[in-house]
């Protein structure tokens, strides 16, 4: 069976999960709420591989068209199964990420920098995209900027005149 599998790094972008940090910061700055901002135990920022959510897409079409066909060969062997990282290659700390959303939302974020719990995430993310790029001709297009200012016009349509409001208070269960 012809397998592939795709790791996506910290993808963002319109329609996202509301329970994800870039929109939860979106939410509680334009509700002038203090958004938190995880340290890791050594007091150092956190820093992410964000990917503009059109770079996966673009990824994930480039893996289905690379694909061989199911079954054995006629000289016997099987499809490769394959693991391609599709990231942005690119991590900025949190702290430039929401400066970064800030800009894009025209409003500046009360922050509140907090300790990572015990259970929390990885300090750091970094995609290797090298397998990527050289078997699906994978590479990222969309700056952090651009990326979040995308998202912010689909927002503020979104969310323009109290539509969708209750998305906005989305708490993950």
């Amino acid at each position: 069976m012809s397998l592939t599998a795709l790791r996506f790094f910290t993808v963002y972008g319109p329609y996202g999960r509301p329970d994800m940090a870039y929109f939860s910061f979106a939410n509680n700055i334009m509700k002038d709420k203090p958004i938190k901002i995880f340290k890791a135990e050594d007091g150092g920022e956190l820093a992410r591989d964000f990917t503009y959510i059109d770079d996966v897409v673009r990824g994930t079409i480039a893996s289905l068209d690379t694909a061989q066909r199911s079954g054995k060969k006629q000289d016997g062997s099987k499809p490769p199964f394959r693991v391609y990282n599709l990231g942005n290659t690119n991590p900025v700390t949190v702290s430039d990420f929401v400066s970064s959303l800030e800009r894009a939302l025209g409003k500046t974020a009360n922050r509140n920098y907090v300790p990572m719990p015990k259970t929390g995430d990885v300090p750091f993310t970094h995609a290797d995209i090298s397998a990527a790029k050289r078997d699906l001709g994978y590479t990222p297009t969309v700056s952090l900027d651009d990326g979040l200012k995308h998202f912010v016009s689909w927002y503020s349509k979104y969310y323009a005149n109290g539509k969708n409001a209750e998305d906005t208070n989305y708490v993950p269960m």
